[in-house]
């Protein structure tokens, strides 16, 4: 098997919990470096700036940029010029035009783009997309709740403009939204709760429409005491689907369906090693596609200031 070096861009809590641990364990990837301006992996070649990696390092083919999603459209653009080939971390972009962008950057410059989706590979979903084709929708819940300050604790940026607020967690739920109906839904109602002091919504409750009719709704919240709550059920025709614990466990009717894999950061990287083999690219912006609707559609409400 062929190993490829690839450089982590962004060494924040997120790589160091999830890409670092995947990368090891996949045989397909050498971590040859990494760049962060507060300090990168022990043992690993860091870079200050992207750009001096670009510089030094011509000999490492891929990166995978875990910052903010904010400065990453400038980090994928220069990855992407450079001829590297670039894995994103969710959601892809600060905004769909920038997602977009990049995906026909990647397209002419001939390289490989993969816009991530985690939990699109928890142990569930892949089964409860194939139990829910060709069945009719008749009512789909989603819960997604937790504790800000327990998952995101001091990260300033998930408030500030372009930090999605309870849509960081959200989204993962609409990926798996998107990945397992055998039908599209597009979003008809928004509400949006803001604290007082920040610029991105703690909570939100989401309306859904579809071809099929039937009810479709979301509940997001990051005020969540007591244990996290990441919930799907879907009411079919022909039986009840629930996908609970973020899409680990499946439960059709009531019983759990047995479900494993290799779990969710290790297939990311088992699908950017495939995708690099066949010189491809996979981008797709449906889940952030909701989000910029809800922001579009939703009515804001303001609620009581949020402190860290």
């Amino acid at each position: 098997m062929t190993v490829t070096d690839i450089a982590i861009v962004g060494v924040g809590k997120i790589a160091r919990d999830r890409h670092v641990p995947a990368i090891a364990g996949e045989p397909a990837f050498s971590l040859a470096a990494t760049v962060s301006r507060s300090g990168g992996i022990d043992g690993v070649e860091n870079h200050a700036s992207l750009a001096e990696l670009l510089d030094a390092r011509p000999d490492i083919p891929a990166l995978s940029l875990c910052m903010p999603p904010v400065p990453r459209f400038a980090a994928a653009r220069a990855a992407i010029a450079a001829g590297r080939d670039v894995m994103l971390e969710k959601p892809p972009g600060a905004t769909v035009a920038e997602v977009l962008a990049l995906k026909r950057m990647a397209r002419e410059a001939g390289v490989s783009l993969y816009a991530t989706w985690h939990s699109r590979h928890a142990a569930g979903v892949a089964p409860a997309r194939a139990w829910l084709a060709g069945r009719q929708i008749r009512r789909l819940r989603i819960d997604w709740k937790e504790d800000v300050r327990k998952w995101h604790p001091g990260q300033d940026w998930i408030w500030q403009p372009g930090g999605l607020g309870v849509f960081d967690p959200g989204i993962n739920a609409l990926s798996i939204m998107t990945e397992i109906l055998p039908v599209p839904l597009h979003l008809v109602g928004a509400e949006l709760a803001f604290p007082q002091n920040r610029d991105t919504p703690i909570a939100a409750e989401l309306t859904f429409a579809g071809p099929e009719g039937g009810e479709a709704t979301a509940a997001f919240d990051w005020r969540q005491e007591g244990g996290e709550v990441w919930q799907i059920e879907v009411e079919t025709d022909h039986g009840t689907l629930a996908l609970i614990e973020g899409g680990a466990r499946l439960f059709i009717d009531g019983a759990e369906r047995g479900v494993a894999n290799a779990g969710e950061y290790p297939e990311l990287y088992r699908q950017f090693a495939r995708l690099l083999r066949a010189g491809a690219s996979e981008v797709d912006a449906a889940p952030l596609i909701h989000v910029a609707d809800a922001f579009m559609l939703g009515r804001r409400t303001v609620v009581s200031p949020f402190h860290d």
